[in-house]
């Protein structure tokens, strides 16, 4: 393990086992002025990322140790705000689904190019200050409330835990309830407006807001009116202020 360190910019740990690559990834984001950390191991990453005050995981798969999705996903438990970013030499979807819906934000099959790397690094930072446009009252469809201002979704009395980018899906779709909001729409004001990546991120992103809500509403003792969110193919989604009750 290797810390590199620059003035008032990003911090990277970079989990990668493979040397060549690794040194890569090092020198070309310390010369971008990012921090830099780099690790060999799953485990090695891991207490790292509980040690280090970091923005960004650069987290590969095929590690010595331990799966990376594993890590993955032991990283967005823990660090619910921390962009994770895959890298892959499994191109296969299943791969990457997982990968995604194991908590990671954005992924990158190898080889790629360090300029795309760190296009997709921008595109990624520039969203996380800003959060969800929108700070008025807290939006109430059914039983259902997102309390955009406070960053909180209310089912009922209780409070759902939602990943940033979940939250920042809903908030979109519940400030436009009833309305038909495109891809396009939900990637740039969720993701980037200049966003360079798979649009992929942003269905297994629903997938898993789906997933959290229904559990949510499923764990309620009392039936709930849960709003429910359509999939318009070929265009969008939407958030139907009615929705269903359980």
């Amino acid at each position: 393990m290797r810390t590199t360190r620059a003035e008032d910019s990003v911090s990277v740990l970079v989990v990668e086992d493979d040397d060549i690559i690794g040194r890569h990834l090092e020198t070309g984001l310390r010369g971008s002025g990012y921090q830099v950390a780099w690790s060999r191991t799953g485990g090695s990453g891991l207490a790292e990322a509980r040690r280090l005050p970091l923005d960004v995981v650069l987290l590969d798969l095929g590690l010595p140790d331990v799966d990376g999705i594993e890590v993955a996903r032991e990283l967005r438990d823990e660090f619910p705000d921390l962009l994770i970013v895959i890298l892959t030499a499994r191109g296969e979807e299943i791969d990457v689904i997982a990968g995604l819906d194991a908590g990671a934000d954005d992924y990158l099959v190898k080889p790629f190019a360090l300029t795309v790397l760190l296009a997709r690094l921008r595109a990624h930072l520039r969203r996380l200050p800003a959060g969800p446009p929108g700070s008025g009252e807290p939006v109430r469809l059914g039983d259902l409330t997102v309390d955009i201002a406070a960053r909180r979704c209310l089912l009922g009395d209780g409070e759902v835990e939602l990943r940033p980018k979940e939250f920042e899906l809903l908030a979109v779709l519940a400030q436009h309830p009833g309305e038909a909001v495109s891809r396009e729409t939900l990637m740039a004001r969720v993701w980037d407006e200049n966003w360079y990546g798979p649009t992929k991120t942003l269905d297994v992103t629903m997938s898993s807001l789906r997933r959290r809500l229904q559990t949510a509403a499923a764990d309620c003792p009392v039936p709930l009116e849960l709003p429910e969110l359509t999939t318009l193919r070929g265009h969008g989604y939407r958030l139907e202020p009615g929705g269903s009750s359980r």
